[in-house]
């Protein structure tokens, strides 16, 4: 099940390590990706973070820590090949894994309904 905030950015949680990634709507707005900077892994972050930065054709953005936790893992693909995030934002183009502090904070976050009625 993912969850969403409202700087969309998606999570899927599977145990206590949160994948993290931009949302299809991100990518509308910001179109063609070309670079992407991810956090160290072994970062704490806390929730609201600057975790990542993204850069499209039209513009530069921060990608934000959605809740607290360490980085276990990034993305190196997305790195190598930045238009893997708009061909499969919610896929392989995933950005970083977080093992949370406190797992039971995702149920703050939007599901795909409160999501979706925040993008129409």
């Amino acid at each position: 099940m993912l969850k969403y905030t409202v700087e969309h950015e998606w999570l899927r949680l599977e145990g206590d390590i949160a994948t993290v990634g931009i949302t299809q709507h991100a990518t509308a707005l910001l179109g063609d990706i070309v670079f992407v900077q991810l956090p160290d892994i072994g970062a704490k972050l806390a929730k609201g973070d600057g975790a990542a930065v993204v850069e499209s054709v039209k513009a530069a953005s921060d990608v934000f820590a959605p809740l607290a936790g360490d980085v276990v893992e990034v993305n190196q693909v997305i790195v190598e090949d930045p238009a893997a995030v708009n061909a499969d934002p919610q896929g392989a183009g995933w950005f970083f894994k977080l093992r949370l502090e406190d797992a039971t904070a995702m149920d703050s976050l939007m599901d795909e309904a409160a999501y979706k009625k925040l993008t129409e």
